[in-house]
């Protein structure tokens, strides 16, 4: 009887730790016990707010086959995007104005597709928003939106080649999408953070914790 008493204290005594230490969990989360998912490597942060943005066209400075990347540091992580000039010259020329502006410094990956791509750049953070201008540049007709390749986002209805500020990182060896969306360059360095970011998705298509772009640089080479 004894042994069966101990049992029974040591049962109870395991108990309520168990108790303490959930009460403990919901109070460190601010009186809710779930917690957001997440990977290594990506940084807790707040998801942005919407803001309407208006930015006049801007002039053409990108010369036709300039080599330029971007410098792309996210929550996630960073990455460096190879900037098609040559094939993209008017596309490339708004993403750098844009980049060098800070119009992308803090807006989130709005859209996460598990295995298809990610997208950002969309200030209202809903895949409508823009800069309040927008840019036509059709791709070759034989373009491909393969794993690391930066193309950009437009709405249904919109002419080939036609884009705003929202741009896809594709992360499937091919997605299988038409010729009909401005190429912008390729992910040379860093595909890793992109792939952290895709880990992210969920069956919704959006990141399961918000991923903010931190700052786009822009340089020669």
């Amino acid at each position: 009887m004894r042994t069966v008493r101990v049992l029974r204290w040591v049962l109870a005594a395991l108990l309520a730790a168990l108790a303490i230490a959930v009460l403990v969990a919901i109070l460190d989360g601010g009186g809710d016990a779930t917690t957001a998912t997440t990977v290594p490597g990506c940084e807790a942060v707040s998801a942005p707010e919407a803001r309407d943005v208006s930015l006049p066209a801007p002039k053409q400075t990108v010369k036709r086959g300039e080599p330029l990347t971007a410098d792309v540091e996210t929550s996630c992580g960073s990455f460096e995007i190879a900037l098609d000039s040559k094939r993209s010259p008017k596309t490339v020329n708004s993403f750098v104005y844009l980049a060098r502006e800070g119009f992308y410094d803090g807006l989130d990956f709005y859209k996460v597709v598990s295995g298809f791509a990610i997208y950002g750049g969309d200030p209202l953070g809903d895949g409508s928003g823009g800069p309040g201008y927008s840019v036509v540049e059709p791709p070759p007709a034989k373009a491909k939106y393969s794993k690391g390749k930066v193309a950009m986002a437009r709405e249904p209805g919109r002419p080939a080649g036609y884009s705003g500020s929202r741009f896809f990182i594709a992360t499937s060896v091919e997605t299988g999408l038409p010729a009909d969306f401005a190429l912008l360059g390729k992910v040379t360095e860093g595909y890793g953070t992109v792939a952290r970011i895709n880990e992210l998705a969920t069956p919704e298509q959006e990141a399961a914790q918000p991923v903010l772009i931190e700052k786009i640089g822009i340089r020669k080479g």
